[in-house]
């Protein structure tokens, strides 16, 4: 049944990953797991974040390099009468569009890769502009202040759920129900569930 959820369309993987802001970095040491939530932006097959030299996050991943970063988009709660008569809880559940990618931490220690990440990152969370651009000389003393590290992607799971699994009439009942719920995150959803429906 999970298998209906996964999405293997590359344009589709990259433009969630574009317009998600954050996610959450999983690290490990000691067999003690510990988790950040992070800005990122992905360039070709990496994922990369930035902030200070020193902290527990780095001292972790100076010890462990492997992690895994996922990011997630929730949609419409989806109530279990919206979708069954039988008064059951079963059927409530939640859409979502979720990805988690494996890899290992490298370190970037050279400028121009440094550069080229901020840079993407700032076009990525603040795409109107209204700044100098970060490869003028006045960032130089932050930029070499700053760690950039990237997550090189070795497995990547992306899962988008809304409601391809359930039978026409279900899917349709609760397409009824959001409509007259008519939240604006119900009236993405029915967008979602349609494009999606019709994917499968």
């Amino acid at each position: 049944m999970k298998k209906i959820f996964e999405i293997q369309d590359n344009k589709t993987i990259e433009d969630f990953l574009g317009e998600v802001e954050y996610g959450t970095l999983a690290i490990c040491v000691e067999n003690k797991p510990y988790s950040i939530p992070l800005n990122f932006v992905k360039i070709d097959n990496s994922i990369y974040f930035h902030g200070a030299k020193k902290g527990k996050k780095i001292s972790i991943l100076k010890s462990n390099a492997f992690a895994s970063f996922s990011v997630v988009k929730s949609y419409s709660m989806i109530q279990s009468y919206f979708s069954s008569n039988d008064e059951f809880a079963c059927p409530a559940t939640q859409f979502f569009k979720s990805i988690v990618i494996d890899g290992k931490i490298t370190f970037v220690d050279e400028y121009d890769e440094k550069v080229r990440a901020l840079c993407a990152l700032m076009e990525k969370l603040q795409s109107e502009g209204g700044y100098k651009p970060l490869t003028q000389d006045i960032y130089k003393k932050n930029i070499d202040a700053t760690c950039v590290y990237r997550l090189q992607v070795e497995n990547l799971r992306a899962k988008f759920k809304f409601g391809q699994h359930l039978s026409q009439e279900r899917f349709e009942m609760i397409i009824e129900h959001l409509a007259a719920r008519g939240d604006d995150a119900d009236k993405v959803t029915i967008e979602a569930m349609k494009e999606f429906k019709s994917g499968v």
